[in-house]
Parts: structure tokens; sequence; C-alpha cells
């Protein structure tokens, strides 16, 4: 019997450094198809924090530290109340983020009679399977471009099971978040909340997107907070007008109207 390996099918090589573009191009293709078998012409982005938790989660938690059922990690009692009460806001947004996603897939399903713009987020914890949960739990696709890392746990669960994705190349996985969104929502989040959300406005800015994307950061307390753009504009490193690429709201119901709105029925290339 042969025991030769073909270059196809030998692990080795396909995991090796001379293989990088092998493996990058299979990140390209592989989910192109997925996504063209399933019928996905475009999607609603959902970017945001992993680390937050639903209020319901939080109460829970708060809970068992009072029985002492959950161990404090060392903090001492009165510390770890106060980092769940630094949660509380954190976890609003969490929650007006899980509502936004089912609202927008109860539009979308009644007004298009199949979605037109299935919610796909980075399919992690936190802000992400929130997005993922209020389009499952409004019977609608849902989709997750995730990522493989040392620390994380593993997709969330509420992911359109044919359309669950794992990329091993950052890059990768950004281009096809940016690449099929036809709308996009930034909930509050940290590093690589702010990563995508400026690769998105780089994008825009530099004429890379000419479509017509509209997008929401969601949370206006917290990017008032953290992101001052008029102090940008004051130093004339962005445009007067660069704020005009997204609408900053606290309300469920502007965010839902501006994308409704303003994202194109027409399919996207990819």
């Amino acid at each position: 019997m042969n025991s030769v390996k073909k270059a196809y099918n030998n692990v080795d090589f396909l995991n090796s450094s001379s293989a990088r573009l092998i493996r990058i191009n299979c990140e390209y293709e592989e989910p192109r198809t997925r996504l063209r078998e399933y019928g996905v012409d475009g999607a609603t982005i959902f970017f945001g924090s992993a680390r937050s938790k639903s209020q319901e989660s939080l109460q829970r938690h708060r809970k068992a530290l009072e029985l002492g059922v959950t161990s404090r990690g060392g903090l001492s009692f009165v510390d770890e109340l106060g980092k769940l009460d630094k949660s509380t806001e954190l976890s609003h947004w969490h929650d007006k983020t899980m509502e936004l996603a089912h609202r927008l897939t109860e539009w979308d399903m009644n007004t298009h009679g199949r979605q037109k713009f299935p919610v796909c987020s980075g399919a992690g914890p936190g802000m992400m399977e929130a997005a993922n949960r209020g389009a499952y739990e409004a019977g609608g696709v849902s989709i997750g471009f995730g990522i493989s890392l040392p620390f994380e746990q593993s997709n969330n669960q509420y992911i359109t099971p044919e359309l669950d994705f794992e990329f091993h190349y950052f890059f990768m996985r950004k281009f096809w978040l940016m690449t099929i969104a036809k709308g996009i929502v930034v909930s509050p989040g940290g590093v690589g909340t702010m990563d995508e959300i400026f690769e998105f406005l780089t994008l825009r800015q530099t004429g890379k997107i000419d479509r017509n994307i509209p997008a929401v950061l969601f949370g206006k307390d917290f990017w008032d907070d953290v992101i001052d753009f008029e102090a940008l504009k004051d130093w004339g490193v962005i445009g007067e007008n660069d704020d005009d690429m997204f609408l900053i709201t606290n309300s469920v119901d502007e965010a839902l109207e501006h994308l409704s709105q303003k994202m194109e029925v027409a399919p996207v290339e990819y």
C-alpha cells in the first residue's frame, strides 16, 4: 500500500509557513461557497464587547455572590459588588442590542418575505451573542464569523449552524465582515470593537467601500465618553462631515429607523 502523502492531504505542510497563502485562500473561498449556497447576499453587521452580560445574568451572579456561592477571586466582597455595579450599564446595552437585533429581524422578514439583512456578528460572547440571540429568538437567520483564540470560548449557540464560521486570520475575518455589510451596528466595546469601527470608517472615508452603508454607534453615553469626534474635527485630522458616516443614538427606535430607511436591498457582490 502506497504510504506517500499527497500534497493536498499533507497536514504538516498545510500548517507550515510555506502554505500560508493556501490557508488564506481557503478562508476566502470556503466562506464564499457556503454563503452563496445559503443565499446570503448581504447582512447587518453587529460589533461590540465580548465581555458584556445580560442584566438577568448579572442579577444571578449578584445573588450567588451575596449567598457566598460564587468565588470572589481574591477580591473583597465590597470590591466585587462594585465591579458588578460598573457592569450594570454595559448590561443595559447588552439587552438593548438583543432587542435591536430581534426587531430588525422581525422587520426584515415581514417586509421582504425572506431576510435581506440577516444579523451577523463576530460569533463570540457578550454583545455578539446578544445580537445573534436577538435574531435567533425572532426566528431568523443568524451568522457568526468567529476567530480562533487561545483564551476565548467557542462560538455562541445562537448562530445558524450552516452559517457558523471560524477564522484563523483576523484580517480575513474583517474582510468578510466588511464585504457583506449592508448596515453596521456598533455597541459598546473595547480594543477589538475600536479596531472594527475604525476599519469601517477608514474604508468609507477613503472610498474603498463605495456602497452606502448606514452605521449606528449604539449607546450615545458610551461613545460620547470614549471618542471625541468634535475634538478630532477641531484638530483638523478628520473632515467636518466625516461624522455623517454614522448615527450615534441611545434609542432602539431611532437605530431601527435609520437602518431600515437607508440599507440597500440590492445584493452585495463577492
